[in-house]
């Protein structure tokens, strides 16, 4: 995993790709939901506040919400998701993400956890 990856508490990931976040889940939080059946995802050009709820996940299991990490934008969406929400199982970490965000200050990223810090967390 690149350098540029921050984790949450929520079990997101962040990865800065030039001047925006993209988020989507963890393997750990992909496991824990089971099969995905539906994702609902945020429109775009949606202005966001942090902790709002932005993506609706639904599983075999559980229905869950993904929460925006951040103050922002959202500037673009994974479409294909809605088509085939099995993609959050297959590749968590790739594929699978969910929105692209802009947001103001960069360096609030620095307030969530590193990969290792991460593993430490869910083990």
């Amino acid at each position: 995993m690149a350098a540029d990856i921050k984790f949450t508490e929520e079990h997101e990931w962040l990865r800065i790709e030039d001047d925006l976040v993209v988020v989507g889940i963890t393997e750990h939080a992909a496991e824990q939901l089971g099969d995905v059946v539906f994702v609902e995802l945020p429109e775009e050009g949606t202005t966001v506040s942090k902790d709002d709820e932005v993506v609706v996940i639904e599983s075999v299991k559980a229905a869950s919400d993904i929460l925006a990490p951040l103050d922002g934008e959202i500037v673009e969406v994974n479409e294909p998701l809605s088509e085939d929400p099995g993609k959050v199982n297959e590749d968590p970490l790739g594929d699978a993400w969910f929105f692209k965000m802009k947001i103001e200050d960069m360096s609030e990223l620095d307030d969530f956890m590193t990969e290792a810090e991460y593993k430490d967390f869910i083990g």
